[in-house]
């Protein structure tokens, strides 16, 4: 096995987060619903986008990504793979991740699909109106799968809402091959409950063929995933089916499964939960990177919730804080 270049590769849409502040009656003007996302296509994604206030926010965003900056922030490696267009946000999606540390060289689309992004409108009283565009990120290919990459990564880490686009799931399929082929692992995230409504049986035969060896996903989405409503039966089932399982439980920490041992930790205090994005991408952050460099279960586990209780005490799902000081503070860095 040839030397890591990478602790972490993550594989996902790459979306860019557009956050602006919006005057009284622009959300019932433009037809929205306040406080609902809308899936919306191109026109109406440049529409909206040159009514945005210059005053926007613009950062890289997607799940996968997320994580990825989760890693870089808590001092480890970290490159990611996704799909923007040759256009002003595919730049701005760019220069945000060279910016953090995260290595990201997949080729720009050209022509086409514009970049994706997720326009957040925030009326007066702090209420979100998302309006996401997925554009280019769904164009992701074979193509963009550089088997050298994945193989000079320790685990590559992908999004469950890749299996929508058809190409990207052969993407997707290919990746984990070129991990395996490095004697690297492949690891995904479930997503949502409702990815895994969708692709139940073909998630469900992705761990079981061992194409993915970690596993990550909430409550829900593992309940969901073993259609019961019982959370025992639900790891029981995962800890034969997966090689490792990372579950999510909210306020209540987060477990591990391994070989029949579920390891079990208590979430990390925050006096106050303002805004729950992106918990998960941090939590599987501090948990992958802690495999990647040895940790024990007990320890990654820890440290994806102390990135994970970091994200949730501000507004957005990246970290205001550099992590890897954080976890030193806390006898976590590995």
């Amino acid at each position: 096995m040839t030397q890591t270049r990478f602790d972490v590769l993550t594989i996902g849409n790459a979306i860019v987060d557009i956050i602006a502040p919006v005057e009284p009656g622009f959300i019932e003007r433009e037809g929205m619903r306040e406080g609902i996302m809308h899936l919306i296509d191109t026109d109406r994604a440049e529409d909206l986008y040159a009514k945005m206030p210059r005053s926007r926010q613009q950062i890289s965003g997607g799940s996968a990504a997320n994580t990825a900056a989760g890693v870089a922030s808590l001092g480890g490696r970290a490159a990611f793979v996704g799909k923007v267009a040759d256009d002003p946000l595919g730049d701005v999606f760019a220069a945000d991740l060279e910016a953090i540390g995260v290595h990201y060289a997949t080729s720009r689309l050209q022509g086409g699909a514009l970049t994706a992004r997720s326009m957040i409108f925030v009326s007066e009283d702090g209420e979100r109106t998302m309006n996401t565009y997925l554009g280019a990120c769904h164009e992701l290919t074979e193509r963009d799968i550089d088997p050298d990459t994945i193989g000079g990564a320790a685990i590559t880490y992908m999004e469950g809402f890749l299996w929508d686009p058809v190409e990207a799931k052969k993407a997707f399929v290919l990746a984990a091959h070129h991990a395996h082929r490095h004697e690297r692992a492949a690891a995904f995230t479930l997503s949502d409950p409702f990815c895994v409504d969708r692709f139940r049986d073909e998630f469900l035969d992705l761990i079981r063929s061992r194409t993915i060896d970690y596993v990550f996903a909430n409550v829900h989405e593992l309940k969901s995933l073993y259609r019961t409503d019982d959370l025992g039966v639900a790891v029981r089932e995962i800890a034969r089916d997966a090689e490792v399982a990372a579950i999510t439980m909210g306020a209540e920490g987060a477990m591990a499964v391994f070989n029949g041992e579920v390891v079990s930790v208590p979430a990390f205090p925050v006096e106050k939960v303002v805004d729950a994005t992106g918990a998960g991408d941090l939590f599987a952050a501090g948990f992958l990177l802690g495999l990647a460099r040895g940790q024990t279960l007990d320890s990654a586990l820890q440290t994806g919730c102390l990135a994970a209780s970091e994200v949730i005490a501000h507004i957005g799902a990246r970290p205001l804080l550099d992590l890897s000081d954080l976890t030193r503070q806390h006898g976590l860095a590995g």
